[in-house]
C-alpha cells in the first residue's frame, strides 16, 4: 500500500505493510494534521485505536513509519531522538513499525517545524 505524506517544503512516498496497524491507517486516510518533532521525529494525532503488535519495539530505524499506541500517533523517525545513544533512532516507549519512508531525506525533514502542516494520503 503506498501512500504520500505532503509537507509544505516537501513530499514523500511511503509504503505501508500489510499488517493490522498498516491496515488500520491505511484505511483512516486521508489525514491532515499539525505536527509536533521530538529530535530527528515528526509525529501527529491520529484517530486509530490499536494494540501493540508482536514484535513492537522502541529500537528503530532511519525511514521508519511508527504508531505510537499513547497519543495515538502516526511516527515518521529520521535520526536520533532525545532517547537515543547514538544515531539509531529510539521511540519514546515501545511502537508498532507499519511502514517505510522510500527515500528519506534527514536533512530536509530536519527543517520542518512544530505545527506544521503533513497530509497522508493513499497514492493511486
Amino acid at each position: 500500500m503506498k501512500v504520500i505524506i505532503t509537507f509544505p517544503t516537501s513530499r514523500m512516498e511511503a509504503e505501508i505493510f500489510e499488517t493490522p496497524t498498516g491496515r488500520a491507517i491505511y484505511n483512516a486516510l486521508p489525514l491532515r494534521r499539525n505536527v509536533n518533532t521530538w529530535g530527528d521525529e515528526i509525529y501527529f494525532e491520529i484517530p486509530v485505536q490499536t494494540e501493540l503488535e508482536t514484535g513492537a519495539r522502541a529500537e528503530v530505524s532511519v525511514g521508519d513509519l511508527a504508531y505510537w499506541p499513547n497519543m495515538p500517533a502516526f511516527c515518521i523517525f529520521f535520526g536520533p531522538t532525545p532517547v537515543s545513544n547514538g544515531s539509531q533512532p529510539v521511540a519514546a516507549s515501545r511502537v508498532n513499525v507499519f511502514g517505510k519512508i522510500a527515500d528519506v531525506n534527514p536533512e530536509l525533514l530536519r527543517r520542518i517545524a512544530n505545527g506544521v502542516n503533513v497530509s497522508v494520503e493513499r497514492l493511486n
